[in-house]
């Protein structure tokens, strides 16, 4: 039986349906959004494991080519791999709807939602949000749910949920919001120096529309939902736990506040294997191990928390609000565009920025269509960062934090006509010990700076914490890992001193109010100008020039209409440059021209000699020409590529000239003066030897009036017509 229901959110209508499609799956809904549309599906394993202390949850959003009517670029013509944009919706997707999952139901489940059409002008994002939550909810998965997902935008000083491509591009503040009918529990997005009181408002907008949806997904489950399955908990207790509990609390109380982090680790691993020994022959098979390492979390969360709540004291010994000793350096790569090192406490990330062309640019093919990049930040988190042994490579948390701080930093880097390169930043995380992508936007910020590129504004990162029980609540800034794990909020903001730039928000509980919201952004301001304060005593603006290892780039203007002169027949022209010059030349449509070269001398030569291949004689302009031909009456003098003119043999010296060869020959170099362009398009030339005082020929009795050739000579009118012509000039 096929189920519709459907709700207005925005300026469209938002319809779900299940019934239709993909009726094997657990769950499965088809949702449409204006001309975009998403099925998702979720399934989960037929047999539970019992004792698992995490939910084996995967998310995995992709989109289809066909979904914009396209077919893939390059020689592989399928989709394959994930793509960035499809991990970081898989993220949007998970983070608020993992916490809605039971660890007792001890079972593999995958969400699998589809972009199967787009229309390009509703992005499909928060489509996929929605009919994942729609999909899981109807299913026989326990959910805490649904959640409802939108985005809001600020479009010239309105909130606008929902918005299209086009009022993306306008907006200042763009953030992605979901949250359950109780409250917001992720928030994800960026702004152009957001005042704080601009982003609570942004979300108090998503709160109306995020409940209508969970009211409809909650209204198609009490009308097409199963059953729910039964849980798997261990159904055992802990042999002597009370006696366990009593003796580990009083000995993880004093590991647990040791200040360093690899010393806490060791203490409280020892504590815990002390306890172990201790009570080894009542841990006598697996699932008593189980729940041993269970209470030891469990201990571990409740002595921090209440440590936090009752007394005001972390795990470092610091308040609420302290943050950790910075240092920042910068230049400490040599030979590198530029390289920033900024540690807090035990978090420390290297950045290092490199400078290139246009031929650099990050080129996408998805189904918003081809578009290109001039600005990438790539962030890697090593296991050695944190003291283990693992695997190398780019995981979703690599790409996701990456893509944070690249929000975070690149509304203040200066728009492609002022600053022609393509910029690079890696961040290589070098310690962690609580938010390495708010530490990697701070040392991004200086790195730029420090490479020469003109940023706005330096930005800085911090992250934000949360402790609450039934009454009280304590906002933490700087946190920690431990407090990041056993927290009930992680809570980035990244901005520079007038506003915020990049926001991140996962709320582990039901949710949060306003009031708590408005504290945090208030808190993570302080900590933010804090953090920036210092790094300006470093480095408070951009270097006035980039570094010399860098590429040389010169930007100028052509007249659309002569791009085929400049690139010549079958690129003739633009490689033969290229290749004398040893330079790199790129020619936008708009006639935009822009030079890419290693040094700062070839690069300006080239841009010279494409300006002069175009450029329109000008009367009364000295030019260095060259001799091209020698006749009785005169030279022809090439003065601008492809444009030649007449020196009249009276007009190549102040005396009287015999021949012309006495003066000059072919190749030579002459400096000459554009005196006169006729009617018919023809350049008269003078020496500039031949020129008075006053820039002008000298009259003699042997020379015509204009100094020129008589027009009764017929072969000499016509060698200079046809030395006139204009030359053909192709695309």
């Amino acid at each position: 039986m096929i189920n519709k229901l459907e709700c207005k959110v925005g300026n469209e209508t938002l319809v779900f349906e299940t019934g239709r499609m993909a009726k094997q799956a657990n769950g499965a809904v088809f949702v449409t959004y204006s001309g975009s549309a998403v099925i998702a599906t979720a399934c989960c394993s037929s047999i539970p494991n019992e004792g698992l202390d995490f939910v084996p949850l995967t998310v995995e959003y992709s989109e289809k080519y066909y979904a914009a009517g396209k077919i893939p670029g390059g020689f592989i013509k399928r989709e394959t791999k994930p793509k960035d944009r499809e991990i970081l919706v898989s993220r949007i997707i998970d983070r608020p709807m993992r916490p809605l999952f039971h660890k007792e139901f001890g079972r593999e489940i995958q969400v699998v939602p589809t972009c199967i059409s787009a229309d390009q002008i509703n992005p499909p994002d928060v489509i996929a949000a929605n009919a994942a939550s729609a999909a899981v909810h109807i299913s026989d998965i326990p959910f805490d749910g649904p959640i409802g997902c939108v985005r809001v935008a600020l479009v010239d000083g309105a909130y606008i949920v929902n918005p299209t491509y086009e009022q993306i591009d306008r907006a200042k503040l763009e953030i992605v919001v979901a949250g359950t009918a109780v409250g917001i529990t992720m928030v994800e997005g960026g702004s152009h120096e957001a005042t704080e009181e601009e982003m609570i408002q942004a979300i108090e907008t998503a709160k109306a529309p995020i409940a209508s949806i969970c009211a409809t997904i909650e209204e198609l489950r009490k009308i097409a939902g199963k059953e729910k399955l039964g849980m798997a908990p261990l159904l055992v207790d802990l042999n002597n736990k009370d006696e366990i509990r009593a003796f580990a609390y009083e000995l993880l109380s004093k590991a647990l506040f040791t200040k360093i982090k690899q010393e806490r680790g060791k203490a409280v691993a020892t504590a815990i294997a002390t306890v172990k020994e201790k009570y080894k022959d009542s841990l006598n098979d697996d699932v008593q191990q189980k729940l041993f390492s269970k209470l030891m979390d469990d201990l571990q969360y409740e002595i921090l928390r209440s440590s936090i709540l009752d007394k005001g004291l972390r795990v470092d010994g610091r308040g609420l609000e302290d943050i950790r000793p910075i240092t920042c350096e910068i230049g400490v790569l040599p030979r590198t565009h530029g390289s920033a090192l900024f540690t807090r406490g035990e978090t420390q990330v290297l950045a290092v920025t490199t400078l290139g062309t246009v031929f650099d640019e990050q080129i996408f093919d998805d189904i918003e269509g081809d578009r290109r990049e001039r600005f990438m930040l790539h962030y890697n988190f090593p296991p050695y960062s944190v003291g283990e042994v693992g695997r190398l490579g780019t995981g979703r948390r690599e790409i996701g934090h990456g893509d944070l701080a690249r929000r975070a930093v690149e509304p203040m880097l200066p728009p492609k006509e002022k600053f022609p390169y393509t910029i690079r930043v890696v961040a290589e995380v070098l310690e962690s010990n609580g938010s390495s992508s708010m530490a990697t936007v701070c040392a991004s910020s200086m790195s730029l700076m420090y490479a020469g590129v003109p940023m706005s504004k330096p930005v800085a990162g911090i992250a934000m914490g949360l402790i609450t029980d039934e009454t009280r609540y304590a906002v933490l800034s700087d946190i920690l890992g431990d407090e990041d794990h056993l927290g009930d909020m992680d809570f980035k903001v990244a901005g520079t001193k007038d506003g915020i730039t990049g926001f991140q928000m996962d709320i582990k509980i039901s949710s949060v109010s306003t009031e708590i919201l408005r504290k945090a952004l208030e808190q993570a301001k302080r900590g933010r100008l804090h953090i920036l304060s210092i790094m300006e005593k470093t480095i408070a603006s951009p270097q006035s020039e980039i570094s010399p290892y860098a590429p040389q780039v010169i930007s100028a203007s052509i007249d659309p209409e002569k791009i085929g002169l400049v690139i010549g027949p079958s690129g003739k022209n633009i490689k033969a440059m290229s290749e004398r010059f040893d330079v790199q030349i790129n020619i936008e449509e708009d006639g935009s021209l822009t030079v890419y070269g290693k040094d700062q001398k070839s690069t300006f030569s080239a841009r010279d000699a494409i300006l002069s291949l175009v450029e329109e004689p000008e009367v009364g302009r000295i030019y260095n020409g060259i001799v091209k031909r020698i006749m009785d009456f005169g030279a022809f003098v090439e003065i601008i590529p492809g444009r030649e003119g007449l020196c009249h043999i009276s007009r190549l010296a102040k005396g009287h000239v015999e021949k012309v060869t006495d003066i000059l020959k072919e190749g030579d170099s002459i400096q000459v003066k554009l005196m006169e362009i006729d009617h018919l398009g023809r350049l008269n030339l003078a020496a500039v030897d031949a020129l008075d005082e006053n820039g002008e020929v000298p009259m003699r009795a042997d020379r015509t009036p204009r100094g020129d050739f008589k027009s009764s000579d017929r072969s000499r009118d016509r060698d200079s017509r046809h030395s006139y012509r204009e030359p053909r000039r192709e695309r």
